[in-house]
């Protein structure tokens, strides 16, 4: 595990790379990111916020809202829009995955399938099309759960 500043010294390298001044509460928020990405956790600027509240950290929520702009931007993270117009945030990375959101619980399931990966370029080229992007998000509940009746 590299010590605190070797990681510091990583985050400063990756905002100067995307373009970005070196401030404290965007290498904070940077790090809270990457945390939350090792436990595949999409999060709003608002829970974002009440974290690093939490943690004893002096960041606005302006300020949250603002360095989650000038971050999505830069190409560091994406945003996205599962349920009712909420906005949640993850790290950008090279690696492609698409999402399952639980209608109940709000939860975002990350998963990969390869096989949904060729099937994708394969229609796109059956309508005479090249894939160049594309969100996936399945909407999802517990298995034996009945759909309530109206």
């Amino acid at each position: 595990m590299p010590s605190h500043n070797e990681s510091h010294d990583e985050k400063k390298s990756e905002l100067q790379r995307a373009g970005l001044k070196v401030t404290g509460p965007r290498v904070r928020l940077l790090q809270y990111l990457e945390e939350a990405a090792r436990d595949n956790r999409h999060l709003s600027a608002d829970d974002i916020y009440l974290a690093l509240q939490q943690a004893g950290e002096d960041i606005g929520l302006a300020t949250v809202y603002r360095v989650l702009t000038q971050f999505e931007a830069a190409g560091l993270v994406m945003r996205h829009n599962f349920e009712g117009g909420h906005a949640v945030f993850e790290l950008s990375t090279d690696d492609h995955h698409d999402h399952m959101v639980c209608i109940e619980t709000g939860a975002v399931i990350e998963f990969h399938d390869s096989a949904i990966e060729k099937r994708q370029h394969e229609i796109a080229a059956e309508h005479g099309y090249e894939l160049v992007d594309h969100s996936l998000v399945l909407h999802v509940r517990p298995l034996g759960k009945k759909k309530p009746k109206a």
